[in-house]
């Protein structure tokens, strides 16, 4: 699959293709861009020069699906391969005596999927792919030229390249017309800007806040119907499960569990909604490739692309959306080590809770205490791209970014919906499963919603392991807030209010358990105090963002080992924090 509007460098890709025996098709994407900038390509000209069936349509449009599997049909009926003997013969002519020599020593291969001409590119190239195939297959004296022809072999990409955009010259001057004459290309006034260092990067950021801000204000609609689910729904639900007679139990699970997980994961996969469809838009009419730009420079020194500076403003609203929105990164390595970066972000969830125990217990010194927290953030980015990179983005597999600025146009509405909608649905399921399951386990380990957490399995946990979570700062209902945190950072202050009135529900939400706690100031400055307020909040901070966040990522990552690597960093990095934080403040009070 290929770009229409940029063929001359997107039938590069096709150009590897050539000399590999395996039936194929063209398909020329995006012809509605092409024909806006005033392009006629004859496909029939295209088929015949090629030798192979193709297609043009532009794939997001449904309607133009039918030329497409009428070609399918038409290529399983009578399958084709590419023709090569064009390139193969600008090979011979720019290349010379080393690429006949290996074509000369590959031809006494058995006839596989890779034709010699396609081989003997390729170890030009010094593939070590090709080289293996090749060297597995020839005797001792094939293997000897071949070792000779790769110890005088210079610049090979170069020579391959030079052919592979001859060949391609070669068919696009007779089947592409250029119905409009163009100027050469300029950057427009606002591209001159985004391509400068410090002003692009400024436009840049300052756009990425207003667009976060924009997807909280879309997800927010969708949030309040999650939080009514918390409060309004789940009143009502207990009066309906009251007025039938049902068990306390099975009252307590319908009312309070149920309600309480579809609430947060309703309020969570709002702020992906909102997330997903504001950066979508920015992706789809090509801003983002701006803004990659402008950062690539910044993140190239933590072996990183422009790219990742996405997943980290989109943590600012959400670690989820964070972890989602890394798909846009090119390699594997480089969206995990951007993953991982991207958990040190502290959520939009986290601020309620830090901005009230600052504001109890640091008064006038609460910007010290952020600007802290801050400084400390990115630090810990720092850190873990020094820990992480040499394992997931080694000095071998860095490369600059290569890219072009794409042209702004006009976003395909159904198109970004369907994809908005599409990933709201995955992300509501898939953690609603998580978030349900975890939120029974808290319930059996409090006590099955008993008055007096005191007599909870969770107290008796916590109680056990106060003496050594004491070092880090944490008495037992820090340690207790710090684990459940886990669920979702927004449910703490519903833990705070449980765990220090030793009553109520650990499962409501920041403005709710805000009011049914009323008295909770005075009660954690009875019991807390201001270096273990500090340790908790440097705790909670740099904890794991949240279980949904863990799903997401490795859903992401597509793997286990390095999604609990990431948990398990965290998780040390916290008491860490913690532990630093609460002996600097035994320090000051």
């Amino acid at each position: 699959m290929v770009d229409s509007s940029q063929l001359e460098r997107s039938m590069y890709m096709l150009a590897d293709y050539c000399g590999i025996e395996k039936p194929t098709i063209l398909l020329l994407n995006m012809m509605d861009i092409a024909e806006k900038q005033g392009k006629k390509i004859d496909i029939a000209n295209l088929e015949k020069k090629l030798g192979i069936p193709v297609v043009a349509m532009s794939a997001s449009n449904a309607k133009e699906y039918n030329d497409f599997y009428t070609t399918i049909d038409r290529a399983i009926k009578n399958p084709k391969t590419l023709s090569y003997e064009k390139l193969s013969g600008l090979y011979k002519e720019l290349i010379g005596q080393e690429y006949q020599q290996l074509v000369d020593v590959l031809s006494l291969l058995p006839n596989d999927v890779y034709s010699p001409m396609w081989l003997a590119s390729k170890i030009i190239e010094k593939d070590k792919h090709a080289i293996e195939i090749a060297k597995s297959n020839l005797d001792e004296d094939g293997i000897n030229k071949l070792e000779d022809v790769l110890k005088n072999s210079e610049n090979g990409n170069l020579k391959t390249g030079e052919c592979k955009f001859n060949w391609i010259n070669t068919f696009l001057d007779e089947v592409v017309e250029d119905t409009i004459k163009t100027e050469k290309y300029k950057l427009n006034w606002f591209d001159k800007l985004m391509t400068k260092r410090f002003i692009g990067k400024t436009i840049a950021l300052l756009s990425l806040l207003i667009a976060l801000v924009l997807s909280i204000i879309i997800g927010t609609p969708i949030m309040s119907i999650g939080f009514a689910f918390l409060t309004s729904f789940s009143s009502m639900a207990h009066e309906l499960m009251a007025s039938i007679g049902a068990p306390i139990w099975l009252e307590a699970i319908v009312a309070d569990l149920l309600f309480a997980a579809l609430g947060y994961t309703i309020a969570m996969a709002g702020l992906v909604l909102g997330v997903t469809f504001v950066f979508g838009l920015l992706e789809e009419i090509g801003f983002m490739a701006r803004v990659s730009y402008a950062f690539d420079n910044t993140f190239s020194k933590m072996g990183l692309q422009g790219k990742s500076i996405m997943p980290l403003i989109v943590s600012f609203g959400c670690n989820i959306g964070g972890a989602y929105s890394s798909r846009i990164i090119d390699t594997w390595g480089q969206k995990v080590l951007t993953i991982a970066l991207s958990w040190a972000i502290p959520c939009a969830g986290c601020w309620g809770v830090i901005g009230l125990l600052t504001s109890i217990y640091f008064g006038s010194s609460t910007m010290i205490v952020i600007i802290a927290l801050f400084m400390v953030v990115v630090f810990h980015i720092w850190l873990t791209a020094k820990i992480f990179k040499p394992k997931l983005v080694p000095k071998s597999t860095q490369a600059g970014l290569i890219m072009e600025l794409p042209p702004f146009h006009r976003p395909k509405w159904k198109q970004l919906i369907r994809h908005v909608l599409s990933r709201f649905v995955h992300v509501f399921w898939k953690a609603f499963k998580v978030v349900f399951a975890i939120t029974i386990v808290l319930w059996v380990l409090s006590g099955y919603g008993i008055q007096d957490i005191t007599n909870s399995i969770l107290y008796k946990f916590g109680n056990f392991f106060e003496p050594v979570t004491s070092i880090f700062g944490l008495n037992w209902q820090l340690f207790i807030a710090w684990v459940t945190s886990l669920l979702g950072k927004e449910a703490t202050l519903g833990v705070f209010s449980a765990l220090f009135t030793s009553s109520g529900s650990m499962f409501i939400t920041e403005n709710y358990g805000a009011q049914a706690s009323a008295g909770l100031d005075s009660l954690l400055l009875q019991y807390v105090t201001k270096p273990q307020a500090l340790a908790f909040i440097f705790a909670f901070t740099f904890n794991v963002p949240c279980l949904m966040t863990i799903s997401s990522t490795n859903s992401e990552v597509h793997s286990i080992k390095w999604t609990t690597y990431i948990t398990l960093y965290y998780i040390a990095s916290s008491l860490f924090y913690a532990f630093v934080a609460y002996n600097i403040g035994t320090l000051i009070w």
